[in-house]
């Protein structure tokens, strides 16, 4: 994929968020209250998946920041995090649950494809969703990579290959059958979705992460924890959660 080709989905994924975000405050407010960081679909603890182990607070920036609570944990541990969104609605949300938590860190409206900040101006980035799956990553992953500084790390966290393998168009339950072809994935959008989405296989990410310059330490797939009740989420259940993984999560080190 070249730099000059169309750019559609950032403009369009604005007004999608923009439109969900009163339908995330309340959960947004839960993920603030929460005493340590739980991921994911199936609200992972941090204690069982130790997403932050490599986390050693300096100068933090979170892509796709929405209604904040990721940075807010990472300022608990001693980061200082900056969180950006391309929602200004979504911003609005994070920053209302600072006020009511009393934790604050700045908070910009920015595209994670198109950062404002000077090369190597960050220890750590991250993203749950987030830019991980909204932003186009033969963008986005090297934007992060100029941002941060010599030995940085990123983390992200977002669907796994597996699952987007198997979901129907309509967004309906995952199934045991392959529905589209692994080669070429890249842009999704879904029948009854107005969003655009972004996921690459396996090969294809760590060509991307390769080229701009990181070095992978790890990929965790993720599965729910035992006894975990079904979600809210329709397009994968427990028990196909519990066969293949529904989530993955990266981290990265700048070299």
């Amino acid at each position: 994929m070249t730099s000059d080709a169309p750019a559609d989905h950032v403009e369009i994924n604005r007004h999608l968020w923009n439109s969900w975000a009163p339908d995330y405050l309340a959960s947004g407010e839960r993920a603030w209250a929460n005493s340590q960081p739980r991921w994911g679909i199936y609200q992972i603890a941090e204690s069982e998946l130790g997403l932050l182990e490599t986390f050693l607070g300096g100068d933090v920036i979170e892509l796709g920041c929405g209604t904040g609570y990721v940075s807010a944990w990472l300022a608990r541990l001693g980061g200082r995090p900056i969180g950006i969104d391309n929602s200004p609605l979504q911003l609005a949300n994070a920053a209302y649950l600072q006020k009511q938590f009393g934790t604050h860190f700045p908070l910009v409206q920015a595209n994670a494809e198109r950062l404002p900040f000077v090369d190597g101006s960050f220890d750590y980035a991250i993203s749950e969703y987030g830019a991980a799956i909204w932003c186009d990553p033969h963008r986005w992953i090297p934007e992060a990579a100029r941002v941060l500084r010599s030995g940085g790390r990123l983390v992200f966290l977002g669907n796994s290959t597996q699952l987007m393998l198997c979901v129907p168009d309509d967004w309906g339950a995952a199934t045991p059958e392959l529905l589209r072809p692994q080669f070429g994935m890249h842009r999704f959008e879904w029948d009854d979705d107005p969003g655009v989405e972004f996921h690459l296989s396996h090969g294809e990410m760590i060509k991307v992460l390769r080229t701009s310059g990181f070095e992978i330490e790890d990929l965790m797939e993720l599965r729910p924890p035992a006894q975990t009740e079904e979600t809210k989420y329709p397009f994968v259940g427990l028990e196909w959660a519990n066969r293949w993984p529904a989530e993955e999560a990266w981290i990265v080190r700048k070299r």
